[in-house]
């Protein structure tokens, strides 16, 4: 119980500034023995209040932003129970063979996100203009697209979210992790909603996660522009690589 709290506290501090949270909680609830969808399950709907109070601690960078809020999490609930959907449908040994291919994408996700960025910038550099206020049609696909898997397994889909804006939108990656936060809770709010009424949850591991990640959350929003991000990148990294051995 200790180890799933800490867990939660890290996860919802480390969702609200980088992402990836899931990359913590996900192998710990795995090392306590929960089967692999359930641990799967427990893990959105824990999460959820951490990324609302990321959200609320980046309520600042929120405002003006509504428009876009509005396409983009519209585009996230499509594709937060579409993934839910593709979760329950496939059998559960096809989701322990999928669920390491997923969490090694997501630590190369992490370890890229400078390149990333660096690739926006050049971008910008290149064009000599802003990107579109709201992204057009491409970021609103993406970021359906994205919140597919995110339905599916959350972990790195912030970082995903990120480089998407970061690429179609010209804003700062204070706001760009503000909007993060909210895509994060639409799509784990959406899956949820649909695990209710069709998957098995361990209460206990949800309450503790839940605790642990709206501390972290909140947490994170006050630190995340303290801190550098290297620091949170390598941590998510070793955890990473130690749940994929740990599901190999």
């Amino acid at each position: 119980m200790a180890a799933v709290l800490a867990a939660g506290l890290g996860a919802g501090a480390v969702n609200t500034v980088v992402g990836s949270g899931s990359l913590i909680t996900f192998p710990v609830l795995l090392a306590t023995g929960l089967p692999p969808v359930t641990a799967a399950v427990s893990n959105a709907l824990g999460l959820i209040p951490g990324a609302i109070s990321g959200a609320i601690g980046y309520r600042a960078e929120l405002r003006g932003q509504a428009r876009l809020l509005l396409r983009l999490g519209t585009g996230a609930l499509v594709g937060g129970v579409t993934g839910a959907v593709l979760l329950l449908a496939l059998p559960a040994a096809a989701f322990e063979r999928i669920v390491p291919a997923l969490v090694g994408l997501a630590v190369v996700l992490v370890v890229l996100q400078p390149r990333i960025r660096a690739a926006v910038l050049r971008r910008r550099e290149r064009t000599g203009g802003p990107a579109r206020p709201d992204g057009g049609p491409l970021l609103v696909t993406g970021v359906t697209l994205a919140s597919v898997y995110g339905g599916y397994f959350p972990a790195a889909q912030g970082i995903i979210y990120i480089a998407l804006m970061g690429v179609l939108l010209d804003t700062t990656v204070h706001r760009l992790n503000a909007v993060k936060s909210v895509l994060v809770a639409v799509v784990n709010s959406a899956a949820t909603c649909f695990f209710l009424v069709s998957a098995d949850f361990d209460w206990t591991a949800v309450v503790l996660l839940a605790v642990g990640s709206a501390l972290g959350g909140l947490a994170g929003a006050r630190l995340g522009r303290r801190l550098s991000p290297a620091v949170l990148r390598a941590l998510v990294v070793v955890v990473g690589a130690a749940a994929i051995v740990q599901l190999l």
